[in-house]
């Protein structure tokens, strides 16, 4: 298909700045724009107190770089709006990303300094790509970090995304996708799972108790609609009282009650007390209630089954972004010339470090990870093992594309083999610290 006639909702190439195309514009007249130039995403520090971040959205940057075209009908309104002069327009009409991503992988782990993307090609061609790469992995990666923090806190206990209701109905399929790279069990987002492959779940709120005669009409309606394998929701009226009835409704073999407000460490022992004096040994106990990882935590020693997340979640737990730049670390001279270090040099902490850059994760004796690597020149013999870029994408074309399960696994892998304290929501430092070799 011509890039011309890609449907509007397709295409990436409007989600960004107006200063990008400006730039180019005045690159193309400069003749910079066609210089060999290479651009890396890094951040400069953790969102307070947090021991790691966690690398997401990279599937769906390569779905952006991938889209990333003009059509006739964003090429017009550009022309109208004078953005951009006509030599520009016509660049842009046949525009194509020919150059090289490597990448942290989908579910690793990342520190302050930590390459997480690299992307090399022509300035003009990489330039214009920051602003959506950039709001996809800061809006991705946060979510991730959080979740991560919440699974790990959940201590093996499945926890369910259900924050739909509480972000931009596109954000929320998003961070569903990252909440699940990072250990989330499901999600309650219909279009995250057909989207994304996640799987759903969802039984009823409390208008549905409400809506009927009585509570137990209304855990009868659902149980003959859904089985008895359902959760029910317990807290509308008298929560002692709704699990009496829930229990007598749907017998012993009842899926699991809902608990969605109160004192949940409280209820949740008296509830478990309750369904096993009834013989519903087996009924699971689901909390939720604005939870965040440190409600999690609280909750490890009560006799909870399962989490749900809302608020908290797509909220980045207090932290919705992770401050990540993209920022031009070399470039030629000329077209073809060789590659030179550039970097900004500027007050308040906003420098950065010129050179390509390789990372790698030095594990110490026992396999546990003791320090980021970061280097401009060659990369020492031990740590080749360790190198953590991988090729994303090749002259242009997508290769490292994988399903989301790939990035699933690959977090628990990266989690498990930081040191203990990764794992801690006290407020502390990075959990390893950045070496630079330059």
């Amino acid at each position: 298909m011509d890039a011309t006639s890609l449907p509007a909702a397709g295409s990436t190439a409007l989600l960004t700045d107006r200063y990008e195309l400006t730039m180019l514009q005045a690159a193309l007249r400069s003749g910079a724009a066609h210089r060999r130039s290479v651009f890396e995403v890094f951040t400069r520090r953790l969102p307070s107190g947090r021991r790691y971040g966690v690398m997401a959205g990279t599937g769906r940057v390569l779905d952006a770089v991938e889209n990333f075209r003009f059509t006739a009908a964003q090429l017009d309104w550009l022309a109208g709006q004078g953005v951009v002069d006509d030599d520009t327009l016509r660049y842009l009409a046949d525009y194509r990303f020919t150059g090289d991503v490597h990448g942290y992988p989908e579910g690793e782990v990342y520190f302050p300094g930590s390459p997480l993307l690299t992307v090399s090609g022509t300035f003009a061609e990489a330039v214009i790509l920051e602003t959506v790469i950039l709001s996809i992995l800061n809006f991705d990666s946060a979510i991730a970090a959080a979740a991560s923090r919440m699974t790990s806190a959940a201590g093996g206990r499945p926890v369910i995304e259900m924050g739909a209701r509480r972000a931009h109905e596109q954000a929320a399929v998003s961070a569903a996708r990252a909440a699940y790279v990072a250990g989330f069990s499901a999600t309650s987002d219909l279009q995250a799972g057909f989207t994304h492959g996640i799987p759903t779940t969802g039984t009823a709120a409390h208008a549905f108790t409400l809506v009927h005669d009585s509570e137990r009409d209304a855990f009868q309606a659902q149980i003959a609609s859904m089985g008895k394998g359902t959760t029910l929701l317990v807290d509308t009226y008298d929560l002692r009282e709704a699990v009496r009835t829930a229990v007598e409704v749907a017998g012993p073999e009842l899926g699991a009650v809902r608990i969605d407000s109160g004192d949940l460490t409280l209820l949740a022992h008296r509830v478990r007390r309750q369904l096993d004096e009834l013989g519903a040994h087996q009924t699971k106990i689901i909390v939720t209630s604005d939870l965040d990882e440190y409600a999690i935590a609280a909750l490890a020693a009560a006799p909870v089954d399962g989490y749900g997340v809302g608020t908290s979640l797509v909220t980045g737990s207090g932290h919705p972004t992770c401050a990540m730049v993209y920022k031009l670390v070399a470039r030629a001279g000329t077209a073809d010339g060789p590659l030179v270090p550039v970097a900004k040099r500027a007050a308040g902490g906003k420098t950065s470090v010129g050179g390509r850059k390789w990372a790698a994760r030095r594990p110490d004796a026992d396999g546990v990870a003791e320090a980021e690597v970061v280097g401009t020149g060659p990369v020492p013999a031990e740590l080749e093992p360790h190198l953590l870029q991988v090729p994303l994408v090749l002259a242009g074309e997508v290769v490292g594309r994988e399903p989301l399960s790939a990035a699933r696994e690959r977090h628990v892998r990266a989690r498990a083999a930081l040191p203990l304290s990764a794992t801690q929501l006290s407020k502390g430092d990075p959990v390893l610290a950045t070496e630079l070799i330059l």
